[in-house]
């Protein structure tokens, strides 16, 4: 699944083209070949924005490279085999060409396969870190509780990934978890596999305030964005002010008597945020001007996801934060992803932070509408 940034457009058109695939692949070899000689250029090179984005472009390109030319290995393999059985008059390499035919034209349509798929233009942001926000909804108290219950399942999925997760901004429950709290995560293709978290969660289950036993039913939002590179957004010192106060909170003493957390507002667009994580003002500055980067960066993001939503009746990915994606029973132990209508029964597990077997559902439905949507 992945698809070079920059030449979205060329692709599609690729796509829509009667020519075969043999055709647009060389297409493809051809901008292969023009970026290998671009990123080694000092002109190139000294323009780092531009450096990274073809740097990216043949990283994602190198893949598509690697199938044709297997692809490419393989009919020619073919072609030699069938000549053999035409010419050849020795039963014993008559069969030898037949097995080999037999089992070359099996292999054939899985490449042509994985060929569509690695064709098909990607989210460009895949690739990129995350900012998530989880936020308690409908339920009070034990809306946050299960806010509080949904960062610990990611901590310990993050964990499983190797990914880095560090918390900037915390609002807590009255009776536990968080009212509010928002944390990056970065690691190899955090947002590509992150972005399906996107949305309404809803639980049901006998809260721990109830004293009859009834289920009831809460919910939290979680909204994943992108982060943006600095490159990305440029951002004028002159159009964001700067707030500091107390941090206030876990963190000893020295945290609540010095002004480290850091408000920033960017006045143009009036996105406000904050950071007390961090001891050091400067820590939290920085942090702060990276969410506040991803925030501005994400409006024309959401621009993409509507364009997306529009077309894909699953809205697998499409950042919807209204949309009811997920419910959670207790009772029945069941998770119920909505988007796919995909039930599992391992809901302990699940909250154990393994929710890699749900996502890769998602991603398979996914990449079912977006092979459609390519009219490969």
């Amino acid at each position: 699944m992945h698809v070079f940034n920059n030449s979205v457009s060329n692709i599609k058109s690729l796509l829509m083209s009667e020519s075969s695939l043999l055709d647009k692949l060389e297409a493809l070899q051809h901008r292969f070949d023009e970026i290998s000689t671009l990123i080694t250029d000092p002109a190139v090179i000294s323009d780092q924005k531009r450096f990274v984005k073809l740097n990216k472009e043949y990283h994602d390109l190198q893949e598509i490279i690697e199938a044709r030319n297997e692809y490419k290995l393989v009919l020619s393999h073919l072609n030699e085999a069938k000549e053999i059985l035409e010419s050849e008059t020795d039963a014993e390499m008559r069969e030898m060409a037949r097995m080999e035919i037999q089992e070359l034209e099996a292999k054939v349509p899985q490449l042509e396969e994985a060929i569509k798929m690695l064709l098909i233009p990607s989210d460009p942001e895949d690739d990129k870190n995350s900012i998530v926000e989880i936020r308690g909804g409908t339920g009070g108290d034990e809306a946050a509780i299960f806010a509080g219950d949904l960062f610990k399942m990611y901590v310990r999925y993050c964990e499983s990934k190797g990914w880095k997760l560090e918390v900037t901004s915390v609002s807590e429950g009255t009776s536990g978890g968080y009212k509010e709290i928002i944390f990056t995560v970065s690691g190899q293709k955090v947002y590509g596999t992150m972005k399906y978290e996107s949305g309404v969660h809803r639980v049901q289950r006998v809260p721990q305030t109830e004293t009859q036993g009834r289920v009831h039913t809460s919910a939290a939002t979680v909204a994943v964005l992108p982060e943006a590179e600095e490159f990305d957004v440029e951002l004028k010192e002159s159009d964001i002010r700067v707030d500091t106060y107390c941090s206030s909170g876990p963190g000893g003493q020295s945290v609540n008597t010095t002004y480290s957390a850091i408000r920033l507002t960017h006045m143009p667009t009036g996105i406000i945020v904050q950071c007390q994580d961090e001891k050091s003002q400067h820590k939290n500055k920085a942090k702060a001007m990276s969410e506040l980067r991803s925030r501005i960066y994400a409006i024309e993001h959401q621009k993409y996801l509507d364009e997306i939503g529009s077309k894909r009746k699953t809205m697998v990915s499409t950042g919807d934060r209204s949309a009811k994606i997920r419910t959670y029973n207790y009772p029945q132990g069941r998770v119920t992803d909505h988007r796919i209508n995909y039930t599992i029964y391992n809901l302990s597990s699940f909250m154990n932070g393994e929710i890699q077997g749900l996502i890769d559902q998602l991603i398979i439905a996914e990449n079912a509408e977006r092979l459609k949507e390519s009219e490969l």
